[in-house]
């Protein structure tokens, strides 16, 4: 469930007990000079080479709404990849603040109050959402109205319309964005796990709304925690990272993240999770995973489990549906 993902992550991954030999990164790059090339292209849409410098070296996390706006349609001039864009964004937010239920509907909807967008801080959600959201735009504009159409069934916005579930929500809504691979990954090894998804429970139970929605029963794969070094190098930049987790014979999302790639070739998981948002590889992110789960068993207080990642496969050229109109609230 999406409004859990996060909160699960702060128990599952802690920085605390970090094997030695792992690198995580939660600092942003060093400072840096435009080129002649950036101050060109920057020119072309009146960005002056003082204000280009200074954005070039601020987090996006630090940044108004203006100037996100800025930023991104100059990153459209420099960067025609839109994988590379996804990682470029994710990483110039490396550092941005965590905070578990930080965004609702408001002033759309009051039920959830929060606001709908907030650029200072980021749960895992969030993130992902802002930086595919943000890697798609050419402007401040473009990039609210494609947030909503990632973040909302058909872009309505609304509470009860809100993709909560990553496996039935958020990956077949965004079917046009990614698209699931882990079959293809993991072959006759995957594993598999049953589903049951009751919205009508869950958005009485949490927003006291009424709605007859039918049970939902599914069966998803994924690829397990041992398999992960083999596959990834059949990962690329930009795909979408389900981190799934189990415990009592029961299964599902408990996080998500991205993949990028290091100088090097090596896949990384570039994700939000308590304190900031960092990169790290994949060995790192299961080594801190095992061994919060050997402390837990020690102490005799065995919990979730981490038992392997869905990945969905970023589409090469993705364009979001359109928008369905917003129809009236019900009386």
């Amino acid at each position: 469930m999406l409004n859990k993902l996060c909160l699960i992550a702060i128990l599952l991954f802690t920085v605390s007990g970090c094997a030695s030999t792992v690198t995580i990164t939660t600092t942003a790059p060093a400072t840096v000079t435009a080129t002649a090339a950036q101050i060109a292209a920057a020119a072309k849409i009146e960005m002056a080479e003082s204000e280009l410098n200074k954005l070039l070296n601020k987090p996006l996390f630090r940044m108004k709404p203006e100037e996100t706006g800025r930023y991104i349609s100059y990153l459209q001039l420099v960067e025609p990849k839109l994988s590379a864009r996804i990682a470029h964004l994710a990483r110039k937010n490396i550092g941005q603040p965590y905070e578990l239920y930080l965004l609702g509907e408001f002033p759309y909807e009051t039920i959830d109050d929060q606001p709908l967008f907030n650029l200072e801080k980021s749960d895992c959600v969030v993130f992902a959402e802002h930086t595919y959201a943000m890697a798609l735009a050419n402007s401040w504009e473009d990039f609210f109205w494609v947030l909503q159409r990632i973040r909302y069934r058909d872009g309505i916005i609304g509470v009860a319309t809100r993709n909560h579930y990553t496996e039935t929500d958020w990956n077949p809504q965004n079917a046009w964005l990614v698209q699931d691979i882990t079959q293809q990954l993991a072959g006759a090894r995957a594993g598999s796990y049953a589903l049951t998804i009751d919205r009508q429970k869950f958005l009485k139970t949490r927003y006291k709304i009424d709605r007859t929605i039918p049970i939902e029963k599914t069966t998803e794969s994924y690829v397990p925690k041992a398999m992960v070094t083999e596959i990834a190098n059949q990962l690329n930049e930009g795909d979408f990272v389900n981190v799934i987790s189990g415990q009592n014979g029961n299964y599902w999302a408990s996080h998500v993240g991205l993949v990028v790639i290091s100088a090097n070739g090596e896949r990384h998981f570039l994700h939000s999770a308590e304190p900031a948002v960092r990169e790290e590889t994949f060995e790192s992110f299961i080594n801190r995973a095992t061994e919060r789960e050997a402390r837990q068993a020690a102490n005799g207080k065995p919990g979730k489990v981490l038992a392997g990642f869905k990945f969905l496969r970023l589409r090469d050229n993705p364009l979001p549906p359109p928008m369905l109109p917003q129809p009236r609230p019900e009386k």
